[in-house]
């Protein structure tokens, strides 16, 4: 789904019916919406009905979904820490539009706050003849304390309304179009705002990209900036809530091997884990100096500006906990440096090892928050697995039945309270993932 500003003190709701586009009477607006400063009818590009004869080749350099194999967003909402992943799954969905079916990509959308699960969504997009990228709808799971709450926001086109446009073909200044149109649910109304502008990227300077002014429900506007190669770019500001693009791959793909220092801090957070955990500060001092010493050499060459912060952050919080022999918040800098570098790794490896790693971290995260008895981080965490599992249902290596067995049972013993039977499952699919990389 294109990436979207969560707001902590807000519900999210319905997103993306275009009840007045796609061929719809374009004057029958809901009447909670006529108070609203839309722009004019004669703005609006997505009035005509689309055409889709090759629906999933979504290039649209402003939405180019199909060459999204994932992207990472960081920021922060009301000052807490916010990371979204977004990734293409491997399989496609028909979806029957009027009588019409349509094969569409799968993206899943699964975003963090503050270390905890916060919403999951599955996604459906397409791109029209014109060159005009199409949103079909949503299957949403908004998180509290590890459990499902509700599936507000949860709609399928066809089902439930016509599709929405994402992204027109070649967007101009004053062009407007709907996103989202459910008066009373959810509203949000875009104008191309300016065209041709260069944002900072992982990469460096990036020309061609789009700021939008988006017009909410409420009445609330915000600048959205889309660019070449990464869809959705930035949302907000450093100086308050903001959601921005960290790294995309294969746009931020870099050729050769993993470099020796990314090696380095990966193996060496494990092992700070590990020393805390044994109350080994002279080891985990050391470790934490060897890190200190391969990021220093890592980050003299380019690095992704958001993903340089992010490694500061985690590095000096690793050191002030080792520091003070705090063996919690040690492992939790360890697992925060180990996140870390798998955004950096990201570039160098192949996704599915990335997202076995990714099983390993959070593996780790239940360990953590099963050792402080905090069961709704032990749901979340047996939640994320669950997700990041879901992403590798159709090219994990053999292994898979094992790793499948350990997450039931780790769900289980989370929802029983077990917190000692779901940390020994953590630590046992820990060790099935390496098996599975190895």
């Amino acid at each position: 789904m294109n990436a979207r500003y969560l707001m902590l003190s807000s519900t999210l709701v319905l997103a993306g019916i275009a009840a007045n586009g796609c061929g719809e009477n374009p004057t029958a607006v809901n009447d909670r919406c006529m108070d609203l400063p839309t722009a004019p009818l004669s703005a609006r590009v997505d009035i005509a009905r689309p055409s889709f004869s090759n629906p999933t080749n979504v290039i649209n350099p402003l939405f180019p979904v199909s060459s999204l194999g994932r992207v990472v967003l960081l920021g922060n909402v009301d000052g807490v820490p916010l990371r979204v992943e977004t990734t293409l799954m491997a399989e496609r969905r028909t979806i029957d539009v009027n009588g019409r079916p349509v094969e569409t990509l799968v993206s899943q959308y699964v975003a963090w706050v503050g270390r905890q699960l916060h919403e999951v969504a599955i996604d459906w997009y397409a791109q029209d003849d014109a060159g005009a990228v199409w949103y079909f709808g949503e299957d949403v799971h908004n998180y509290e304390s590890g459990v499902v709450v509700d599936t507000d926001g949860t709609w399928l086109a066809g089902r439930d309304g016509p599709v929405a446009m994402i992204m027109p073909a070649a967007p101009s200044v004053g062009q407007a179009w709907r996103p989202e149109n459910l008066c009373g649910v959810v509203f949000e109304e875009v104008v191309a705002k300016v065209t041709g502008v260069t944002v900072t990227g992982p990469r460096g300077a990036i020309t061609g990209a789009l700021v939008t002014d988006e017009l909410h429900m409420d009445g609330t506007r915000e600048d959205k900036t889309f660019a070449p190669g990464y869809g959705e770019f930035s949302s907000g500001n450093a100086s308050g809530n903001l959601e921005a693009v960290a790294v995309a791959v294969p746009t931020d793909a870099l050729p050769g091997a993993i470099p020796p220092e990314l090696r380095t801090l990966l193996a060496g957070a494990d092992s700070v884990f590990d020393a805390a955990q044994a109350r080994d500060w002279t080891l985990a001092s050391a470790l934490g100096a060897r890190l200190n010493t391969a990021w220093a050499s890592f980050q003299s060459g380019s690095v992704p500006p958001m993903l340089r912060t992010q490694m500061n952050t985690a590095l000096s919080l690793l050191g002030s906990t080792v520091a003070g022999r705090n063996v919690a918040t040690s492992r939790q800098a360890a697992i925060d440096v180990s996140l870390a570098t798998l955004d950096l790794q990201l570039r160098h490896r192949p996704r599915t090892e990335i997202d076995l790693q990714l099983l390993g971290v959070w593996a780790r995260q239940l360990e953590v928050d099963a050792a402080a008895a905090n069961q709704a981080n032990v749901l979340a965490d047996a939640a994320s697995l669950k997700w990041i599992r879901d992403r590798l249902a159709t090219d994990v290596r053999p292994g898979a039945e094992s790793i499948d067995a350990q997450l039931i049972a780790i769900r289980s013993a989370a929802q029983l309270r077990d917190f000692a039977a779901a940390a020994a499952g953590a630590r046992r699919l820990g060790t099935l993932t390496r098996g599975v990389i190895e």
